[in-house]
């Protein structure tokens, strides 16, 4: 197990996401961008085991098989990132994801919730490490300091499913495993709420390739060291998730809604505009 002191000082040292995660294809707040399709009201289920589902779709070079298992993820060489991906999107709302991460020294398991202008709420796992699980956040792609982690302990998430929750709000984010709240971000905490994730996000899932030589130091540091695919494949299992879309509330809502609209350049909740 690495320790968390060691994790700490870790991620000051490098980016711990790979650019097919925290990048985005239209920045709002540098430029005109169309408009976020939203989830709206329908609570949206996803059962793995039983194929693909028509809410999440595959990026460049993804390949996926589905068994009963759920939806697995598989690395087998460096460059590798299977990830899906929602077309609609969520704000505030929250994410029960049931997960077995992929097992593997430098191998990563994500489930990321990112905005258009990089807000961003994670789940991470690190294959080498089968006592915990990290959870981070970020604001509007801020990358100078990397002290917004923590870890949790969890009982063999690599070879064992357990369900993982984001619930998030104008007023906090909480991550639970099963039951337990293992962490809660306030809006205050976050730098006053200028830290604060807050603007329409869709969810990402994937397994990568931490410990790749192409890394930063600090990277393949955080990711237990290089992947070694004489030990390979290496597998996470989707096996279910529900999303539920709050629309600019703090609460599950009836409210029909299409779209969410930048309405200026400040990347505030309140400016926010939901259709």
């Amino acid at each position: 197990m690495f320790s968390n002191t060691l994790m700490t000082a870790v991620l000051a040292l490098a980016p711990i996401l790979v650019s097919a995660q925290t990048s985005t294809l239209c920045n709002p707040l540098l430029t005109s961008c169309a408009a976020d399709p939203a989830f709206g009201k329908d609570t949206v289920t996803c059962d793995f085991t039983k194929g693909p589902c028509s809410s999440f779709s595959p990026l460049a070079g993804t390949t996926i098989e589905y068994t009963d298992k759920g939806a697995a993820f598989t690395i087998a060489g460096f460059g590798q990132a299977p990830t899906v991906a929602t077309g609609k999107y969520i704000f505030f709302g929250r994410v029960d994801i049931e997960i077995q991460a992929a097992a593997g020294q430098g191998i990563i398991t994500s489930a990321v919730l990112q905005s258009d202008d990089l807000d961003e709420i994670d789940w991470e796992w690190i294959g080498g490490d089968n006592l915990q699980v990290q959870t981070n956040y970020f604001s509007k792609g801020d990358v100078t300091t990397y002290d917004r982690g923590a870890f949790h302990p969890v009982e063999n998430p690599t070879g064992s499913f357990h369900v993982y929750s984001i619930e998030w709000t104008s007023k906090a984010v909480t991550w639970s495993i099963g039951d337990q709240v293992v962490r809660t971000l306030t809006y205050d905490e976050a730098k006053g709420g200028t830290s604060f994730p807050q603007t329409p996000m869709q969810i990402k899932l994937g397994t990568w390739v931490g410990g790749s030589p192409e890394a930063a130091p600090g990277t393949i540091i955080w990711a237990g060291g290089l992947a070694d695919f004489s030990q390979g494949p290496f597998t996470g299992y989707y096996k279910s998730i529900s999303v539920v879309d709050y629309a600019g509330t703090d609460y599950p809502t009836s409210k029909s809604v299409t779209e969410y609209i930048y309405g200026d350049q400040s990347g505030s909740y309140q400016s926010i505009q939901v259709v």
